[in-house]
């Protein structure tokens, strides 16, 4: 005997049970009965409902709010119906795996499956309470062989019904029952997967077609930013040299303005020093400079007193001229010749000498008034010229008296003459010494003044020489601003490598070419201006952005590969459950061939029944395929069951040629040959030995029997030959109430009801 799998099922407002009800399934042959009418096919139903049935009209409605009780003359409309089937799971035969193949945990000695269903048509599946999918269920189940065609289930009317399926369905409902759909459904996760997959392989392509572009535009730019890197490498090196050279000659030239503006400054402070110290002695002597104009003053009365001693010794030589004249005069007379008129050679000589000094004299001033009386004292001198020569041609008057008085005047005026003469010669001696006193006072505050000078000069050029160095001083200022601007420039292009000019192993000493400098600014330059035009500016973005793009590139890639791999690990995995399927299938073929043709023969008494498979071809696109742009179609071959009999005593073999009660027992004896083979946990029999007579019933039970050593059956019956074999039997019926009630009823009571 087999595990009683089945355990027990609860109605709660399913049709025509409005209220909760259970039946507990303890022995292996459980039968159903009841008047027509009472609700016994609603128990068939509510387990059709409970397992995933999806037809509503094979449960007799439209809609899902038809499955919930209307409501009765006593009884009010429900709101919903539910039911619940509860299985043994001792064993933990019961499977179940997620969308990832991983298995989910069922340690569950019972396994409850629950479907509500509200008056609105809403659904909801429970599994051991907690809610679940449609899909998870049907996986469930077909893990110990319950699949959603359910062939576990044979209602009145459907026995036949796979008499009358087509063969693509027949070899279904036979893969079913083989535990085959399992597989099916693999292949069936695998299809859509496949689909899935290659929408997702189009949705890949066409992301990576529309990146192409961008890529290469990108790539362009990272080309270009690799050339830039490679000028920045070159900049960089440039730069280390450069502004390693230009530190150091910024640094020494600050060193030596710095020492050359000290230097200069003390000088400058000597120079003023010495200037105040000058300026400072000339002010305090005072008195020195009131005796230098002093003696100035005193120089031009002395020589003031030369021109007038000088008029009166002129004069008193013109006078003594004149006396020494007349006295010649008067001794001449005293002694002349008559004969002739002697004028001497000195007198001569005199008189011209007296004449040349008067006109030197004369020459010597600048002013009419002083040389009047010059004119004067020649015309004097020339007067008494000619008073002599007409006093030699008139007859001498010699008188003594007269002679002594010129030479006493003579002697007078020689006197006085000679006084002034060593007057004039005492005022000169003065002179000189007055003139040397301010020779030397002069000479002193000239040497001042050219010192002074000389200082000032040298003042002027050390203030020149400040200024000049101011000028190279803004000059290198200005240098070193754009020293500061090369480096703020080169680390925007460069980063903070262009800092590494510190540690570059150039020597203090080295001298400093500024035209090599020129010429490396000027590369440097040339190197910026193509970087700017490279746009190097933005890399980080472009690096950033292409680093993105290339990922995303380089996932799709990888993501169309994995896809590819995943196709073709599909095909290969719906490959592998074909040819699973198709051996499984066509192994099973051959046991249920054998059972049913003892199932057959045994119900007709003989003859002959055996299941074929046929082949049939179909069109089908290839979804994989549209992927390349193909759209070719492939032949697909299909493989469905016909079913072959042969019915002793007559010649008929076709199926539509076999009478009622023939087509139910052909498809009892089908369906009882295949649950042998791979036997479900329970069959459930609704009605299917109404059209049997006696005989062929004693046989049905004998039937039923032998498959409850396999499968629990749930058998609803008008038949007492079925109904005896039973070891539980529930009766069905309607109350007062109006709604279905069930009753656990003895063989004989069941007898009485079905009559």
């Amino acid at each position: 005997m087999s595990l009683m799998r089945l355990k027990s099922l609860e109605i709660n407002g399913f049709k025509s049970f409005a209220k909760k009800t259970s039946l507990e399934f303890d022995n292996s042959i459980v039968s159903i009965v009841g008047p027509n009418g009472s609700g016994k096919s609603n128990v068939v139903e509510a387990i059709r409902f409970v397992l995933g049935e999806q037809s509503m009209k094979s449960m007799r409605g439209s809609s899902g709010g038809d499955m919930v009780f209307k409501g009765s003359k006593n009884l009010p409309k429900g709101s919903r119906a539910s039911v619940t089937i509860y299985f043994d799971n001792s064993d933990k035969i019961f499977k179940l795996s997620n969308e990832a193949g991983e298995s989910v945990n069922l340690n569950y000695d019972t396994v409850s499956i629950s479907r509500e269903v509200y008056a609105d048509g809403l659904n909801k599946y429970l599994l051991n309470g907690g809610e679940a999918r449609l899909k998870d269920i049907h996986n469930l189940l077909a893990s110990v062989n319950i699949g959603a065609s359910q062939h576990h289930i044979i209602s009145q009317g459907e026995a036949d019904r796979i008499l009358n399926a087509s063969p693509k369905d027949r070899r279904e409902m036979i893969e079913e029952a083989l535990g085959l759909k399992v597989y099916q459904y693999k292949i069936k996760e695998a299809s859509r997967k496949l689909e899935r997959t290659a929408t997702n392989m189009k949705e890949v392509a066409s992301l990576r077609r529309e990146n192409l572009p961008h890529i290469n535009f990108l790539k362009k730019q990272m080309d270009k930013l690799e050339k830039a890197k490679e000028m920045q490498v070159l900049l960089i090196d440039l730069y280390r040299e450069y502004l390693k050279k230009e530190s150091l000659y910024i640094e020494k030239e600050q060193s030596y303005f710095l020492s050359e503006k000290n230097i200069l400054m003390g000088s400058l402070k000597d120079i003023d020093d010495k200037i105040a110290f000058i300026d400072g002695v000339d002010k305090k002597d005072l008195s020195v400079e009131t005796e230098e104009s002093q003696k100035e003053k005193d120089l031009k009365v002395l020589e003031k007193s030369i021109v007038e001693i000088n008029e009166v010794k002129n004069e008193l030589e013109r006078k003594f001229g004149r006396v020494e004249a007349m006295l010649e005069m008067e001794e001449r007379k005293s002694v002349r010749a008559p004969e002739a008129v002697i004028i001497s050679q000195d007198k001569i000589k005199s008189t011209v000498r007296e004449i040349d000094m008067s006109l030197d004299e004369a020459i010597a001033k600048n002013s009419l008034e002083e040389i009047r009386p010059i004119l004067l004292s020649i015309k004097d001198v020339i007067t008494k010229f000619n008073y002599t020569a007409k006093s030699e041609t008139e007859p001498i008057v010699n008188t003594n008296t007269e002679l002594d008085s010129l030479k006493q005047n003579y002697q007078e005026i020689l006197t006085k003459i000679q006084s002034i003469k060593e007057e004039e010669k005492r005022i000169f001696a003065k002179i000189e010494i007055t003139k040397k006193e301010i020779l030397a006072e002069n000479e002193s505050f000239h040497n001042k003044e050219k010192e002074i000078f000389n200082l000032r000069v040298k003042k002027q050029e050390v203030s020149s020489a400040l200024s000049l160095l101011s000028i190279k001083s803004e000059n290198l200022a200005r240098e070193n601003e754009s020293f500061m601007n090369e480096i703020k420039e080169g680390s925007v292009l460069v980063g903070n490598e262009v800092m590494s000019y510190k540690e570059s192993e150039i020597s203090n000493d080295v001298v400093i070419n500024r035209f090599e400098q020129e010429e490396l600014k000027r590369k440097i330059e040339r190197i910026k201006i193509k970087l700017e035009d490279a746009g190097l500016g933005n890399s980080s973005d472009v690096l950033k952005e292409y680093k993105e793009v290339s990922e995303r590139d380089n996932f799709l890639a990888k993501e169309m590969e994995d896809l590819v791999k995943s196709i073709e690990s599909l095909k290969s995995l719906m490959s592998d459950l074909k040819e699973k399927i198709d051996s499984e299938f066509k192994e099973g073929i051959k046991k249920i061939n054998i059972e049913f043709n003892n199932f057959f023969s045994l119900m007709f008494g003989g003859g002959s029944a055996y299941l074929s498979i046929v082949t049939e071809n179909k069109k089908k696109k290839e979804v994989f395929e549209e992927i390349e742009g193909e759209n070719n179609e492939e032949i697909v071959f299909e493989q469905g069951v016909d079913i072959d009999i042969a019915l002793p005593h007559k010649k008929v073999k076709e199926l539509n040629a076999l009478s009622g009660g023939e087509r139910s027992l052909t498809s009892i004896a089908i369906l009882f040959a295949m649950s042998q083979v791979n036997p479900p946990p329970f069959l459930v029999l609704d009605e299917t030995d109404a059209a049997l007579d006696e005989a062929n019933s004693r046989k049905y039970g004998d039937m039923l029997e032998r498959l409850a050593h396999h499968s629990q059956l749930v058998v609803v019956t008008h038949n007492r030959e079925t109904m005896s074999r039973a070891g539980i039997l529930y009766g069905v019926t309607i109350g007062a109430d109006g709604a279905s009630k069930l009753l656990s009823v003895k063989l004989d009571e069941a007898q009485a009801i079905a009559k």
